[in-house]
């Protein structure tokens, strides 16, 4: 276990500014909207911004305001936070972020659950938070070969909460990071105390049967699927080529900026995370040349073979309004205990960014109850 500390080189954030600066835009697409995908106009604001207004080492001291450290498992480096609550009792939970996103998606929750009384809530729901960056992303590299599936990612990250000395612990995950909790269900190693998602990534069987007990609210969740599914290019193009679009990004920030759209998107204009945390996702792809390597989870899990199965783990769900709304009809079909279900009126794909203090309470109260 290595102490570990971000630290960017000041010739690399001099790189990107200059490259920045020589910033070319393609021809803009009638309108100039989100039609076609990422708009010059938005684009062209949000360049100036990084390139004039973005603190990189504002965002590195929010980092390392909390532990971190590197450790090797499986052939693999990885990084993580670990910040044990001073509550005694405190449950630890791993927080498993998302695509396109990092680990810092919780610097704004690990303070309301590790210390809850000092946000408004009770001792006793305090938790012991390790945050790990999945392999591949962030300074969980170099990536250690292939077949790094969100199977083999679960199994990683339990043995690194045995090594931490935890012999029993929850998950809580979204988008990447709900699909590797889910795999800790199914994995149950011992002692798992349960997964805590945004997302049940669970859809239409074909039986009809399933369509006649669908509400008002779970036609609209299938909307909303079918509208991401029309914008949803990059999960084809990371399943099938990671290395051909990691190429594009590796070489232009600006590429990397529009290809992390979903920050600034997702929800059809609903999104609520602020530029400087885009920009502080963006920045740590970029400065890390992880594009590629983060790209691949979509690669591996499309090409394992894995048969559908049951989880039969203590699940609990949070529905924010603007994200996917899991459909309860078909997420009860493939998840055999699920114990708590709450909806929130605002926030969406991205509520560790856009709604911290919301998520962090849901968290605690799925893992007391």
């Amino acid at each position: 276990m290595t102490p570990f500390t971000v630290q960017i080189p000041q010739s690399d954030l001099d790189d990107l500014a200059d490259r920045l600066s020589r910033t070319r835009l393609p021809r803009p697409a009638p309108g100039d909207d989100w039609t076609y995908g990422t708009p010059n106009a938005w684009l062209a604001e949000t360049v100036a911004y990084w390139r004039d207004g973005f603190d990189w080492r504002a965002q590195e001291e929010r980092m390392n305001a909390h532990p971190q450290y590197l450790t090797e498992i499986d052939g693999q480096t990885l990084h993580y936070v670990h910040v044990p609550s001073a509550e005694p009792g405190a449950t630890p939970v791993l927080l498993l972020h998302s695509w396109p996103g990092s680990f810092t998606e919780f610097l704004d929750v690990i303070g309301p659950l590790t210390d809850p009384v000092a946000h408004g809530g009770r001792a006793e729901d305090a938790c012991s938070v390790v945050v790990p960056s999945l392999p591949g992303f962030g300074f969980s590299t170099p990536l250690a070969g292939g077949g790094w599936t969100t199977a083999r990612i679960a199994a990683t990250l339990d043995t690194l909460m045995r090594r931490l000395g935890y012999t029993s612990y929850g998950a809580h995950g979204s988008d990447a990071g709900a699909l590797v909790a889910r795999e800790l269900g199914l994995l149950d190693p011992p002692g798992f105390l349960g997964l805590h998602v945004l997302q049940l990534f669970s859809f239409p069987s074909g039986d009809p049967a399933e369509f006649e007990r669908l509400g008002p609210d779970d036609h609209a969740a299938l909307e909303f699927l079918q509208w991401f599914s029309s914008v949803g290019g990059y999960n084809g193009m990371n399943a099938s080529r990671p290395q051909t679009i990691g190429a594009a990004l590796a070489d232009s920030p600006v590429g990397q900026l529009a290809y992390s759209e979903l920050f600034a998107s997702f929800g059809n204009g609903t999104a609520l995370v602020s530029r400087d945390q885009l920009l502080t996702q963006v920045s740590l792809y970029w400065l890390t040349n992880t594009a590629a390597t983060s790209a691949r989870i979509y690669f591996e899990d499309a090409r394992a073979g894995a048969e559908p199965r049951v989880n039969h783990a203590r699940t609990g769900v949070a529905v924010f309004a603007s994200d996917f709304r899991t459909v309860r009809v078909f997420a009860e079909r493939d998840n055999t205990q699920i114990e708590h279900w709450s909806t929130h009126e605002e926030g969406g794909h991205f509520a560790a960014l856009e709604r911290p203090a919301e998520l962090a309470a849901d968290i605690r109260a799925f893992f007391a109850g």
